[in-house]
């Protein structure tokens, strides 16, 4: 009999550990890797970037940052080890390139990669085993342009690649997953202004991310909703000296993705409301998921996570960071403190965070160090 293996749980895992029960309806995604903050510096700040300074990640947090980045040509490189407390060979890697081209303009380039390491597949206790190395990854170009002085828009183009399905000789045939996603992001950062003890700036920023289509694993199979994504969130510097600089901020994230429900009112998430569920359009969905929750607008905020972040810089040198992640118990009950620290030497920056779960679920980034290296060259702008 023909069979195919597909990775289900490992497209639920990342962020639903616990086992909910239906009236929590947990909304799930395809490629979820997609939603984990690829570098260190946002991961310091409880998963913050919308908002933030521009930097060389932009890319995955809010691209119409790359035309405010100080240097024309920047490269950022990070690592990041998965569930590291059970295996050391699950890791995402992120590499991101950034070009502003003049002072209106920038374009950017970032590969994201997130391996499932080895595994060993047997049909039997006498099969000697099959490994393989299922994996997922997207790649992205962008381009951001200034509208003004202090406002900036940005569009992404982004193709994923999900590669969960394990080669057996049953399953000959078996391909990876493929699709595509689009970003519309813009960002504010005025000018400095003069307050009576220090000096300041306000930033803020919006992003709608991976907007596209469904990805299918099987011609037969249900097709699976790409983590679409709306990010919106603000920061302020509060710039006591030419040396010291605070900046608080503050993020909020909505999935556009349609709540799981009992269509049809017989009590149960059945074969027929699942049918009903992939019948939403992945379009449609953007609009929809912000009135679907089946217990009213009470639940549409408990699918709203936030986060409030901190980041203290001395002499543009050194930085520390701190944040906090909140998610409803009901959505997924990611809760965690992050904390991290950089340090910059002429055109190299680095950077490294650590994250402590607090909530009854465990999250698989607990007592995990992450690094990220950034390069810095080119020439200078002053915005």
């Amino acid at each position: 009999m023909k069979k195919t293996i597909i990775l289900g749980i490992v497209l639920s895992v990342f962020f639903n550990l616990k086992t909910f029960a239906q009236e929590n309806r947990p909304i799930t995604t395809a490629t979820p890797f997609l939603l984990i903050a690829a570098d260190a510096r946002a991961a310091g700040l409880a998963d913050q970037g919308v908002a933030t300074s521009a930097d060389a990640f932009n890319q995955q947090w809010n691209p119409a940052k790359s035309v405010f980045l100080r240097q024309s040509q920047n490269v950022g490189v990070n690592y990041t080890p998965y569930l590291s407390s059970l295996v050391n060979d699950i890791f995402l890697g992120n590499i991101n390139y950034s070009y502003r081209i003049n002072e209106r303009s920038a374009m950017s380039a970032s590969f994201r990669y997130f391996s499932l390491g080895d595994i060993e597949f047997r049909q039997n206790a006498d099969d000697p085993g099959l490994s393989q190395k299922p994996n997922e990854f997207t790649f992205d170009l962008s381009y951001s342009l200034k509208l003004s002085e202090t406002f900036s828009m940005a569009v992404a183009g982004r193709y994923l690649r999900s590669d969960l399905r394990l080669q057996t000789e049953d399953a000959a045939d078996a391909t990876a997953a493929g699709s595509f996603g689009v970003d519309i992001a813009g960002f504010y950062q005025s000018d400095e202004i003069a307050y009576d003890s220090f000096n300041g700036r306000w930033r803020a920023g919006f992003n709608i991310s991976n907007i596209g289509p469904k990805i299918k694993y099987d011609d037969a199979g249900q097709e699976n909703f790409i983590p679409t994504n709306f990010k919106v969130g603000a920061a302020f510097d509060f710039i006591f000296d030419e040396y010291n600089k605070i900046t608080p901020s503050i993020e909020f994230n909505k999935l556009l993705v349609p709540t799981p429900q009992d269509f049809d009112g017989d009590g149960d998430i059945d074969a027929e409301d699942a049918q009903e569920y992939q019948d939403i359009s992945s379009f449609g969905a953007i609009f929809s998921s912000w009135g679907d929750a089946p217990d009213g607008f009470s639940e549409e905020l408990k699918e709203i996570t936030w986060s409030l972040g901190a980041e203290y810089m001395y002499r543009d040198v050194f930085a520390f960071r701190a944040g906090y992640f909140n998610e409803s118990e009901e959505k997924g009950a990611r809760k965690f403190v992050s904390m991290g620290a950089g340090f910059k030497y002429s055109s190299i920056g680095i950077d490294i965070s650590y994250l402590f779960s607090t909530s009854s679920v465990r999250s698989p980034l607990e007592n995990t160090l992450r690094f990220g290296l950034t390069f810095n060259f080119g020439d200078e702008y002053y915005d």
